[in-house]
């Protein structure tokens, strides 16, 4: 009994985290306060549709109706999920295994890519800053650059053996994605397709793998905190529903369902920056279950990572002043760095003039 005691109040250090040990109760340390917890009966999301199948093979009128449909969900929401995006679904299920593969290695194995150092291009991590953090968050994490890939495949896992080959099919897949994304993006906001093409071309792909490990008390915690991304936008896959969204017109946190074949696609901090406010970067947060590991790949898409992201010129006027700061994706890391997401800081928030 003395063990679990201390373990309630004590920081967990990587390789050694509740999650990780599966420890069959919740530690203190990674107790959300009670008003900002999770419903085990959430409302569920109405997440806009969009078949891009129409975009590349539509009328001139079913094509102007889906930019419209896009323009709207960035504007009102933050996020709508894609279907016939064009990536098979064998590569959608290979890369779920193989991160899933990954996560059921020997401790020894990932801990060869721990890392607490948010600049570092290839890490393996728990919460944001391990035994650090006031509270922690039950996941697990690989997190690594991918575009361009081979400047950055031979420093990823060697282990599971299938593992670059795999994920690194996906990645180029949902890369060629994120270009036809941003070219609807910038032509719905009124800016043109071609806006951002070379400098998307030549940025910057993350991705974050996650496995949130089953909880013993799933309303008590959350897999990751309230939050942002900093990047443009972020194409996510899931094996199942956990991820929230904050509705912007009534503040209720909603579950996004799960479509079989769909992509999820959210606003980034960065692209509410480009859009001058117009369009709105999604506060989500990962939810937990007691049951399986959910598996969620999220791959990140901004500009190089010095690069400066700005309000569109087109976008600023008198009636609609300039209402963010200049920043790059080093401006991100360099925030992270320096606070903690978890208790409220926000990355959007520090741009806002």
């Amino acid at each position: 009994m003395g063990d679990q005691d201390e373990s309630r109040s004590s920081s967990f250090p990587m390789g050694k985290t509740a999650q990780e040990r599966g420890l069959p109760y919740v530690p203190e340390r990674y107790v959300i306060p009670i008003s900002h917890r999770a419903s085990l009966t959430p409302e569920v999301a109405t997440v806009p549709t969009i078949d891009f199948g129409k975009l590349k093979q539509g009328s001139d009128e079913e094509r102007t109706t889906v930019i419209q449909e896009i323009r709207t969900a960035c504007r009102q929401l933050g996020y709508f999920q894609v279907i016939n995006h064009g990536i098979h679904q064998s590569v959608l299920d290979g890369a779920l295994a193989v991160a899933s593969e990954f996560f059921e290695l020997p401790g020894s194995e990932k801990a060869k890519l721990m890392c607490n150092d948010v600049h570092k291009p290839v890490r393996y991590g728990t919460s944001f800053k391990d035994g650090v953090d006031n509270i922690q968050f039950w996941r697990v994490f690989l997190k690594h650059y991918a575009h361009p890939l081979e400047n950055w495949i031979d420093a990823w896992p060697n282990n599971p053996p299938s593992y670059r080959e795999t994920m690194g099919e996906y990645c180029r897949e949902v890369m060629k994605l994120s270009l036809e994304i941003t070219s609807v993006i910038t032509e719905s906001l009124g800016i043109g397709p071609a806006y951002l093409t070379k400098k998307m071309e030549n940025g910057m792909q993350v991705i974050t793998v996650i496995g949130y490990p089953p909880c013993p008390r799933p309303e008590m915690a959350l897999g990751l905190p309230p939050h942002s991304d900093y990047s443009c936008f972020t194409i996510v896959l899931q094996s199942f529903h956990g991820l929230e969204v904050m509705d912007v017109e009534d503040g209720k946190w909603k579950l996004i369902p799960q479509l079989e074949t769909a992509l999820q696609v959210h606003m980034g901090d960065h692209f509410e920056v480009l859009s001058n406010g117009f369009y709105k970067s999604v506060v989500h947060r990962a939810t937990l279950n007691s049951e399986r590991t959910r598996i969620s790949i999220a791959s990140l898409h901004s500009l190089g990572i010095d690069e400066k992201m700005k309000p569109a010129d087109e976008l600023v006027s008198e009636e609609q002043p300039c209402k963010y700061r200049v920043s790059s994706f080093r401006d991100f890391l360099n925030f992270l760095e320096r606070n903690d997401i978890a208790e409220g800081n926000s990355f959007l928030n520090s741009l806002k003039r």
